[in-house]
């Protein structure tokens, strides 16, 4: 254990925020001494925790999203006492987030204000109209109530470990040409449809790509699977291959880190693609790439601002959608283009450092 000691953080329950969130751990391994990290998440979760250096230890919580689980709470408090953490950082703003950390007895418990909180946190912040971005809400968790300046976001984006090993397996199953560039399309967005570019503009976008050669993976939960065989199906090419829900969270970080660029909504994937490093051309509709933006350089951002944007809805109120609908399946392909065209060509072997342990930082 550090000299520092253990920091528990109670984790958010939605995979792009569950990457955002390694900025704070970043953040927390500068300080000197370091601290230990542990984390509370949903069972989902855990392999991009398993992916993330700075933490030493995912913890499961299986409870439904919105469920309050008492019970599992307290027992999970309780078990957790003897780890004597020295504080623990709550990023959701629930007050059922807060629990496990009251529980576990931690002596400084921070968090923002939030509902019906008081009592269960002991340090509580308020969120500055300033901290206009969600990686800017959880790395300023990690400061002291001293510390009024945020340090250098870019130092601290997401960066997630590459398996190299498990890379190179899933490429020999798939079968591609091994010259073949290839990009990845992430058609589904878990919020609701108000984030998803309509799927007939991804079928249209995949058929343009394979017909220049190009290799498209589809990449989405077992949820999407429909959604990514109607996108297979209209390009009618053995260069798209339908992976949704035929593969792991862990998988798609690595499929992700080996492919030239990646075409994602405002998704958790979008931010997975993100932090291994691939060019991301993530196209926004209801939300806002001022507030969740990909958190890299390699990055292009297509967003239709209207005069209702954004919205922050799940379902479009007006019912137009125009938002997601103005952006043109041939704007999206001048995109991947260009930024393939920037980028050097990116193989399963060329582009990754050799493997440590069988796994590469990126």
């Amino acid at each position: 254990m550090s000299d520092a000691g253990k920091v528990l953080i109670v984790g958010p329950s939605w995979v792009g925020d569950m990457v955002m969130a390694q900025s704070l751990y970043r953040l927390l391994k500068t300080r000197t001494p370091a601290p230990e990290i542990h984390v509370i998440a949903p069972p989902w979760s855990l392999p991009i925790l398993a992916r993330m250096p700075e933490v030493a230890r995912g913890i499961e919580l299986a409870l439904a999203h919105g469920e309050l689980g008492l019970s599992e709470r307290h027992a999970l408090g309780v078990r957790l006492r003897s780890e004597h953490y020295r504080q623990a950082i709550i990023l959701p703003r629930s007050a059922k987030a807060a629990l496990v950390p009251l529980f576990a007895r931690v002596p400084r418990r921070t968090g923002f204000r939030g509902e019906w909180r008081y009592g269960l946190l002991n340090d509580i912040r308020r969120a500055d109209p300033l901290l206009d971005q969600t990686i800017k809400r959880f790395v300023v968790l990690g400061n002291d109530r001293t510390e009024q300046t945020l340090p250098p976001l870019p130092a601290l984006r997401p960066r997630l470990i590459v398996d190299s090993a498990n890379q190179a397996r899933i490429w020999r199953e798939l079968d591609l040409p091994a010259d073949c560039r290839m990009v990845a399309l992430m058609p589904g967005a878990e919020y609701g449809p108000a984030k998803r570019w309509p799927s007939e503009r991804f079928a249209e976008l995949a058929s343009r790509l394979s017909a220049n050669g190009i290799g498209v993976l589809i990449l989405g939960s077992a949820k999407e699977r429909e959604l990514g065989e109607e996108v297979r199906a209209a390009a009618s090419s053995r260069l798209v291959r339908n992976l949704c829900g035929a593969t792991s969270l862990a998988d798609a970080i690595d499929v992700l880190a080996a492919v030239n660029a990646a075409v994602s909504n405002d998704s958790g994937l979008m931010h997975v693609a993100a932090a291994t490093g691939t060019h991301v051309i993530a196209i926004y509709g209801s939300s806002s790439p001022e507030f969740t933006p990909p958190l890299t350089d390699e990055a292009t951002v297509l967003y239709r601002a209207l005069d209702c944007s954004p919205c922050f809805e799940r379902v479009c109120p007006l019912g137009h959608l125009r938002c997601l609908r103005d952006i043109t399946a041939a704007a999206v392909l001048n995109a991947v283009l260009a930024g393939l065209e920037r980028s050097s060509r990116k193989t399963l072997t060329a582009s990754l450092p050799d493997p440590i342990a069988g796994q590469t930082n990126v």
